[in-house]
Formats: C-alpha cells, sequence, structure tokens
C-alpha cells in the first residue's frame, strides 16, 4: 500500500515548479505517491513535468478550476494511507514526509502539524507554534488558537477527510478546511521541526486583496457555526479565534484602492464579531494587541479613517 499521497496543485508555477518536484522525487520516505494536477497554467508547465522520469509521479491536466477544486480532484484520486498538500512554489525539506509519518504511527494520529520556514527575499524565517501533547480538539480547544490555518504542513490520515473537502466557491478556502479537520480528528499530534519551505511572493493569491475578500465573511461564520454546534467549551477559544481573523483582514482593507469595499467590508467584519461574541473586544486575543491597535480595531469609524489615509502608502507601495 502506498504510505503518503503529496498533492500538488499547479497554476503558472514555471519559476519554481522543478525546486518544489525535486523536494518531493528525493523524500528519504520512497512510499509515495505524486499527484501533480496542471490547473489550466499557460506558461511552460507541462513541459517541465514530462521532463520527470519517476513512476511515482501521477500527471493530470484539467482547465482551469481553481485551488479547491484542483486540491479535491487530488483527494479524490489518492490511494495512500495519509496525505499532504503543498503548494508548486513551495518545497518539502528532504525528510518531511518520514518525519511526519513516524508520527502519526507512533502516537496513533489523524492529524500532524508541523513547524515551518517563511521564505522571504531568499531568507529563511522560522514560524514555530506552542506544543502541545497529543490530543482532540475537544480535549483541548486551546489548539485552535496554537496552530497556523493553512493545509500544507501537515499530514492528515486519508479516512479523517471521507466526507470533508475545500470550499470550491470561495476564496480563502483553507479556512474551513483545517477547521473541520481539527474539530474531527480524534488524535493531534504537534512537532517542533520546521520540514516544509512556504515562499512569500508579493503578487501572490494569499497577498491580493480586492473585492473577494468578502469571502473571508462567508466562510469564517460557515466555520464558527460549525464549530459552535455541540461544543460549548469551546466559546472563548472560537472568540479568540475569530477575533484574530477578522481584525486582520479589516487593517488588510489598506490595500484595497476602492474605498466603498473597504468601507462595506469593515462593516461586515464588525457585524460578524458581534454576532459571534457581543463582548469581542475583552477577548484575551484583543487585550494582548498594542494599545494603538486596539483603538484602531476597536471602532469602524479609526478602522475606516486608517485606510483611508495611512492606507494610500501601503496601497503606493503595493500598486
Amino acid at each position: 500500500m502506498i504510505k503518503v499521497s503529496v498533492i500538488v496543485p499547479i497554476h503558472n508555477s514555471e519559476k519554481h515548479l522543478d525546486k518544489c518536484i525535486n523536494s518531493l522525487i528525493n523524500q528519504t520516505e520512497k512510499n509515495i505517491e505524486i499527484i501533480l494536477i496542471n490547473d489550466g497554467s499557460t506558461d511552460s508547465t507541462e513541459e517541465i513535468i514530462k521532463k520527470y522520469d519517476d513512476k511515482r509521479i501521477k500527471y493530470f491536466s484539467q482547465e482551469n478550476k481553481g485551488i479547491g477544486k484542483t486540491r479535491n480532484k487530488g483527494i479524490n484520486m489518492a490511494k495512500g494511507e495519509y496525505i499532504m498538500f503543498i503548494d508548486s512554489d513551495d518545497f518539502f525539506a528532504e525528510n518531511c514526509v518520514e518525519v511526519m509519518c513516524e508520527q502519526a504511527k507512533k502516537n496513533k494520529s489523524d492529524l500532524v502539524i508541523s513547524n515551518f520556514y517563511k521564505v522571504i527575499d531568499n531568507k529563511n524565517v522560522e514560524i514555530k507554534m506552542p506544543y502541545f501533547e497529543p490530543s482532540s480538539l475537544s480535549d483541548n480547544p486551546e489548539i485552535m488558537n496554537m496552530i497556523n490555518l493553512g493545509p500544507c504542513n501537515k499530514l492528515y490520515r486519508r479516512d479523517l477527510l471521507k466526507s470533508i473537502r475545500f470550499e470550491e466557491r470561495y476564496k480563502y478556502e483553507d479556512v474551513p478546511f483545517v477547521l473541520n479537520v481539527l474539530n474531527s480528528a480524534k488524535r493531534i499530534t504537534k512537532i517542533d521541526d520546521c520540514l516544509s519551505y512556504y515562499v512569500i511572493h508579493s503578487n501572490s493569491e494569499t497577498t491580493i486583496r480586492d473585492e473577494r475578500i468578502f469571502d473571508i465573511i462567508t466562510v469564517c461564520k460557515k466555520s464558527y457555526n460549525l464549530l459552535k454546534k455541540n461544543n460549548d467549551n469551546m466559546k472563548d477559544n472560537l472568540t479568540n479565534l475569530f477575533v484574530m481573523i477578522l481584525t486582520d483582514y479589516t487593517a488588510q482593507c489598506r490595500y484595497i484602492n476602492n474605498r466603498k469595499i473597504r468601507k462595506d467590508f469593515i462593516k461586515e467584519a464588525f457585524a460578524l464579531l458581534d454576532y459571534i461574541d457581543k463582548d469581542w473586544r475583552k477577548c484575551k486575543y484583543f487585550k494582548k494587541l498594542n494599545i494603538i491597535s486596539q483603538l484602531i480595531k476597536s471602532k469602524k469609524a479609526l478602522l475606516n479613517l486608517y485606510c483611508d489615509t495611512v492606507g494610500v502608502f501601503y496601497r503606493l507601495k503595493k500598486n
């Protein structure tokens, strides 16, 4: 049986694809399948992939459908006992798959989470999350406030994903997927090794802010309603989590050129925060912010003023 299926959605990644694929074929764990899905690339992606002669590579090409549908297609095709995801401009440490599998077996875990590096201007910045003993979200709700909500520094037992898929209609599909996984996993293991490299690009999907920012409202509300159901012991942790996400995105409105979009998003974000918890400004996460951040992020009028004025410099730099 194949031990791990590594799913790689690819869209116009010719500059970085070789590094990503090489990091997979050179893994110390050899019993893997590498599922490469070309999601409508218009560059030399296909030529790059076809030069690799490795039987573990399963290559598929399709019209552009977006990262949610592409990852879901990979899940449906996967044959491994475990599944991992990596984006086509990122790469794994040589022992990434092996170490993650060992920890999954050792701790009988459905989900294993590792630390990772952010690669900014060719410099590796360690992202180290707090350690916790193998547990579940119901036993340790704090876990949701201790980890990142991206799918690519994690190993999943394939059976865990039987009924879990990425959102296909919205941007920010990672948030509901990871939270759904956390909610469903019977045992979650955290390891301290930094095993993957997340490359930051100034013009990547994750750094662009436009009218699709409203999708974060939709996915946060869906995720909140999912997690609060039959989980009364998670209230404070849920408030912390969504205050962190939503106040961060309200501040990121400074990057958006259209003033109406900025203003409407801030209004909707505050409405959702009040829906989640009327006293959200008193939560542990918000109180940890510095005084200036608390002041700006706590009031719609100040946020709008900040995005209108200070945001001019950010927008000029971004554009």
